[in-house]
């Protein structure tokens, strides 16, 4: 077992063993945050899919309304009149077969990759370089698109891509620290109704099972599901 840090320790003292109502739990969560650096806000939630199976894995994007508190450096892989388009659209990286070249040399210099449905075949050499990076474009993930403008403006403003990794397990950023908790809770909301409405077909008895929070370096905080999804946004903010 790891060693736990002495602030670490402490910080676990201030967490009961309980399920904490959401907006409670946020604020315990920014309470935990002590790190010198401006921590991230973090969901860890289990559901009950197995994605082995097909119609049981879960990739999909939510807009966070309150934004994730980072800056986003979206590149762009187009052809021809696409790539002024993007360009004019704020991508801060935008080519062709020279920017996928430049990849394939190491460019990674960017946090989100979108590229227009016609350059895909040329873009797919580059799966083993970008898949385990989470960058390769997918039409699930709304990177494969024509609408390059409605797509870099989504990804700049708080959309982010996320999947249920091969434990069931969905991990995702939903904010910083120094967010207020009830804008934290209204992204929360967000990306709870989107794991809802996005639910696998496959997906049999519980589909729930355990949602953490937490600040990066701060101790998990076990939230109230049903408080949560019963949680109007009204109240949420």
């Amino acid at each position: 077992m790891p060693k736990i840090s002495r602030r670490l320790q402490g910080l676990q003292a201030k967490v009961e063993e309980k399920d904490y109502h959401p907006l409670e739990a946020l604020a315990l969560l920014k309470d935990t945050a002590t790190a010198k650096f401006t921590e991230a806000a973090e969901a860890h939630i289990r559901l009950g899919i197995d994605p082995k199976y097909t119609d049981q894995q879960l990739r999909t994007t939510v807009a966070l309304p309150k934004g994730t508190g980072q800056i986003v450096r979206v590149a762009v892989i187009a052809r021809g009149e696409k790539v002024n388009e993007a360009s004019n659209a704020g991508a801060d990286l935008v080519g062709s077969e020279e920017l996928i070249d430049e990849i394939q040399k190491g460019r990674m210099d960017f946090d989100k990759l979108i590229a227009t449905p016609d350059v895909m075949p040329q873009v797919a050499k580059l799966g083993k370089l970008l898949g385990p990076r989470g960058l390769m474009p997918s039409p699930k993930g709304g990177t494969v698109t024509f609408d390059l403008a409605g797509a870099i403006a989504e990804f700049k403003a708080g959309k982010l891509e996320f999947r249920a990794d091969r434990t069931g397990i969905v991990h995702v950023m939903f904010g910083k620290t120094t967010f207020s908790p009830e804008d934290l809770l209204v992204n929360l909301k967000a990306l709870q109704e989107t794991i809802d409405r996005n639910r696998p077909s496959g997906a049999k008895g519980r589909y729930w099972r355990t949602f953490y929070v937490s600040a990066t370096m701060g101790p998990s905080i076990k939230i109230d599901v049903t408080a949560l999804r019963d949680l109007k946004l009204s109240e949420a903010g």
